[in-house]
């Protein structure tokens, strides 16, 4: 499972565990896979075939982890990266994404988009004319200002994933036409191309109860190349299907069809053509199982994906104090967690050292030094902070440092990692219960609400690294977002809200070196590595696979089969 940082933001994914040219075909030839492609951004290995000489029709078949919780993006159980892809075919986005994280204006929505002015900051937009919702209605300035208001954060009704960019709009306008939108900003904001992704109707926007509850059970209305054909939540499944009012470039595939399925069955699913594809994640099993299917390719390229543990800070958590959440951290090896996992897949992995910007990017540095793994100050600060052994665990004044861990049942990678986790722990005093809960509850009645002490799944990242964090490492009292350790201060909000302000590249990027900084002092959460990149994939299919950031969204256009 993931998870997606909302405004175009991050997707989290439950841990399965950042340009150039479209690459052919994928390895499968049995070599790991090349340690300097886990560094390399902008690369992507999709079997990019010209649309043309692709068949016209076929279903593609999707494994997914779970159901969405909810069809709006926007609001706090939207954000889970199964939904997205399902979303992102269906609605509007307004710059997408290239495989090496560069923009691109979506003219399938709009005609333009530019800053027409800095000070103050005013951003025009103008729709294309031809943009429509499925049920007739055109998209026009009105849907940009129902969604600003919503996701502004002022109705404290409104349960919203993300406030970020949002909040910093005085007032959108209509412009010349009903297809013009004038957006003017009470405060700057840099990355202002992540804000109306997805775009909804005013309708979903109108009130907090439609905005929270009226797109639980599915969309109402679309707007993209594909429309939803069925939605069955007992068979786990989900099929969205061509839509013959689109005004874009008509799709290749008659249908995708989205279905749950688990990990442990992704190998066996492929090969007997129950899926077309699954993503290998840091499974060594799926690696070397796809490797063996004759008709099917390991594509690989850098992905803006990552593996991590979140801490619960919350004042009531046994983790509540910062020292105490550090001084676990530096009982934690990542390098050899990373090596268990990644080690049969590619040589020499890579522990990520930053929050904010991935291995790869020329802004990343490793400012990971405050949490860096040594058992011996590990020791030492737990003893400090009154924390005692007695026998192999600790204690302090009777009451014993035990942990909960809380991983999704039937996840053979994340049970790896926390058990992992669990010797090194116990190694300084550290008692770790590893509390497997059903895949269906995980977000709903575990994270989302803070039930764990220690969690674990991955962050899909994006173009806009600043932003997006921000809902994720930004402390508001009054709405969690995607911050679900509740942890966080005033420093790395007032940094956070610099960052963002800043409208020099190279300036925003110090500052956000500054702010990774104190997320790793407040040991807010424990990056361990980037994802490989690999996914089996069908040979058959084209223009699809290893995608590099050109993921929001993928162009569902063009994948088609080659027979």
């Amino acid at each position: 499972m993931s998870r997606r940082r909302l405004v175009a933001l991050v997707a989290p994914v439950v841990a399965a565990a950042m340009v150039l040219t479209a690459c052919g075909g994928g390895s499968s030839d049995g070599q790991k896979l090349k340690g300097a492609d886990q560094q390399q951004q902008g690369l992507s290995d999709i079997n990019a075939v010209d649309v043309a000489k692709l068949k016209d029709g076929g279903e593609f078949k999707w494994p997914i982890d779970n159901m969405p919780d909810n069809w709006n993006y926007n609001e706090v159980d939207g954000t889970v990266a199964d939904g997205a892809r399902m979303i992102n075919a269906m609605f509007p986005l307004m710059f997408t994404q290239n495989a090496d994280a560069s923009l691109k204006l979506n003219k399938d929505y709009l005609d333009s988009a530019d800053l027409t002015s800095k000070d103050p900051e005013v951003v025009t937009y103008k729709i294309n004319p031809k943009a429509k919702w499925s049920d007739g209605t055109p998209i026009t300035w009105e849907d940009f200002q129902a969604q600003a208001t919503a996701l502004s954060g002022k109705d404290k009704a409104y349960q919203v994933s993300s406030t970020t960019g949002y909040e910093d709009i005085d007032k959108v306008e209509k412009g010349a036409s009903p297809q013009e939108v004038k957006v003017t900003f009470k405060k700057k904001f840099a990355e202002w191309t992540s804000l109306f992704s997805p775009l909804y109707p005013k309708s979903l926007n109108a009130t907090a109860d439609e905005f929270n509850k009226g797109w639980v059970d599915k969309p109402k209305v679309t707007a993209g190349a594909f429309k939803i054909g069925t939605i069955d939540l007992t068979g786990k499944l989900v099929t969205i299907e061509r839509d013959p009012s689109w005004w874009g470039d008509k799709a290749k595939l008659d249908k995708i069809t989205f279905r749950v399925i688990e990990r442990k069955a992704l190998a066996d699913s492929l090969a007997n053509g129950a899926i077309d594809w699954y993503d290998i994640g840091s499974s060594v099993d799926n690696y070397t199982r796809a490797k063996q299917m004759q008709d099917i390719s390991i594509r690989q390229a850098v992905t803006p994906d990552y593996t991590h543990m979140t801490f619960n800070g919350a004042p009531t958590s046994v983790l509540a104090d910062p020292k105490l959440r550090l001084a676990v951290m530096q009982g934690l090896d990542t390098a050899t967690i990373a090596k268990a996992l990644l080690g049969q897949i590619t040589p020499d992995p890579k522990t990520l050292g930053n929050h904010i910007f991935l291995i790869g990017a020329k802004e990343y540095k490793d400012n990971s030094s405050v949490a860096k793994f040594d058992a011996a100050a590990a020791n030492k600060a737990l003893d400090d902070l009154g924390w005692k052994k007695e026998g192999d665990f600790r204690k302090k004044d009777g009451k014993d440092l035990k942990l909960r861990y809380i991983i999704t049942a039937g996840n053979n990678i994340s049970q790896q990692i926390s058990q992992l986790s669990q010797t090194q722990l116990k190694a300084i005093g550290v008692n770790l219960d590893i509390v497997t809960v059903p895949a269906a509850d995980f977000w709903k009645s575990y994270v989302n609400v803070g039930n764990f002490d220690i969690t674990g799944f991955r962050w899909l990242s994006n173009s806009w690294p600043i932003s997006s964090g921000k809902s994720i490492y930004y402390l508001d009292k009054d709405n969690v977002a995607q911050n679900y350790g509740r942890v966080g201060n005033d420093t790395i909000n007032g940094l956070f809200d610099k960052a963002n302000a800043e409208l020099d590249d190279s300036k925003r990027a110090e500052i956000a070196n500054q702010l990774d900084t104190e997320i790793w002092k407040a040991g807010h959460q424990l990056p361990i590595y980037q994802a490989p990149g690999a996914v089996a994939v069908r040979k058959t299919i084209a223009n699809f696979g290893a995608v590099g950031y050109a993921n929001n969204p993928y162009d569902y256009t063009k994948i088609g089969f080659t027979s």
